[in-house]
């Protein structure tokens, strides 16, 4: 077993490993170990013939050094050695259920940030099954990003409240139109005073209000091409660059296939997500990583049989509609699934590949759809390739 350099970080802040608090273990009937959580996807369960692997889980507490720990767990079990206990810390370590007790907060988080993320910290740590020193790696990361956001209608404008709520660095929405009525079903973002203001004016006063420790900027403007996301995603006079693209915008009905040009010329990961109907998704894309958007879309139309009589047009049995049917449930579910998906490709927390599509039928709650398909040699917008 390779031995982990964590606890070695440096002379004067030795490696105090501890196990996370929501990766507690416990002692099976059959005498087996179980650490990480109960949760399906986290969780581990370790064989324990000699007896010593519970007795390690109870000493990594956070008040020794793994030195310590090893000479005390060998000195308790004729047979085993220091080294073998320093190789299963390591090992515990690299599949993500120990943290260092004595990392410091990153400086740039205030006693404000540690009660205002504090719960949104732990949950990343429950979920990450990386090897980091510390809890607030994770947050930090999400501190530095930066996100264009487009549309800010029910799913985006869900999306925008969770990303600013999670402690985005800076978020920068766009979106052309007013505050209708007609929104309030669904648009929690908006109020009643807003109808007839820009949305993107109330929505700036709105996510402001809910955190204005972080930089929320916006403007008033429809993506015609492109060009203009490409602009924004790169640094220049227009943007200062974006590292993830969220799009919950539905038109015009180009704009996705805009989206993955401009994210495949810029190498950006970016999201998407809706409803229509009952059903509810969320797309997860990343340059050279997985199918891109136009891969998925040819292929999900190619696996598709809808039993059509020759010369039936698709959009006759699956018509789309000038506004699309949803109210508060689907879009909020929308919003959840952005948000999840962006923290996800923004931290690595979870780890989840790129290139998927994912899907709930509120008709048919029990059945999630995940669509991951390969890239396409013959894709007219990646061709298959990293770029």
């Amino acid at each position: 077993m390779t031995e982990s350099v964590l606890w070695e970080r440096n002379a004067t802040s030795p490696w105090r490993p501890r196990v996370k608090p929501e990766h507690r273990p416990y002692v099976t009937r059959d005498g087996h170990v179980r650490i990480g959580s109960v949760v399906h996807g986290i969780g581990a369960e370790i064989e324990d013939p000699d007896g010593w692997v519970w007795p390690l889980t109870q000493a990594l507490d956070g008040t020794r050094t793994a030195p310590e720990i090893a000479v005390a767990v060998a000195a308790a079990h004729p047979g085993l050695t220091a080294e073998d206990v320093l190789g299963a810390i390591a090992d515990l370590a690299e599949a993500g259920f120990l943290e260092d007790a004595s990392a410091p907060l990153p400086p740039e988080f205030s006693e404000r940030d540690q009660e205002r993320y504090g719960r949104g910290v732990a949950l990343l740590r429950w979920m990450d099954r990386s090897p980091r020193t510390g809890s607030w790696e994770v947050q930090r990361r999400l501190a530095r990003a930066r996100v264009l956001l487009v549309g800010l209608g029910g799913a985006g404008g869900g999306a925008a409240q969770g990303l600013v709520a999670s402690g985005i660095g800076h978020l920068h929405c766009l979106d052309p139109d007013v505050v209708e009525l007609s929104n309030l079903n669904r648009q929690v973002l908006y109020r009643e005073r807003d109808i007839g203001r820009p949305k993107v004016d109330a929505a700036l006063e709105s996510l402001r209000a809910l955190n204005s420790d972080i930089e929320i900027t916006g403007a008033r403007q429809r993506i015609d091409g492109p060009d203009d996301l490409e602009a924004l995603l790169r640094p220049g006079p227009r943007s200062g660059g974006h590292d993830l693209l969220v799009l919950s915008a539905d038109h015009p009905p180009e704009i996705r296939h805009w989206a993955n040009r401009a994210c495949l010329r810029t190498g950006t990961p970016w999201i998407e997500g809706g409803y229509r109907g009952p059903y509810v998704t969320v797309g997860v894309f990343a340059p050279g990583r997985g199918a891109c958007f136009g891969c998925h879309r040819d292929q999900d139309t190619d696996s598709r049989d809808l039993r059509l009589a020759p010369g039936q047009d698709p959009e006759s049995v699956s018509p789309r509609m000038d506004w699309g049917p949803v109210n508060a449930v689907t879009a909020t579910l929308a919003a959840g699934l952005l948000v999840h998906a962006a923290l996800s490709t923004l931290t690595g927390v979870p780890a989840v590949e790129p290139g998927y599509r994912y899907g709930i039928n509120l008709m048919r709650p029990g059945e999630a759809e995940l669509n991951r398909y390969p890239r396409r040699p013959a894709c007219p917008a990646c061709g298959g390739s990293a770029s």
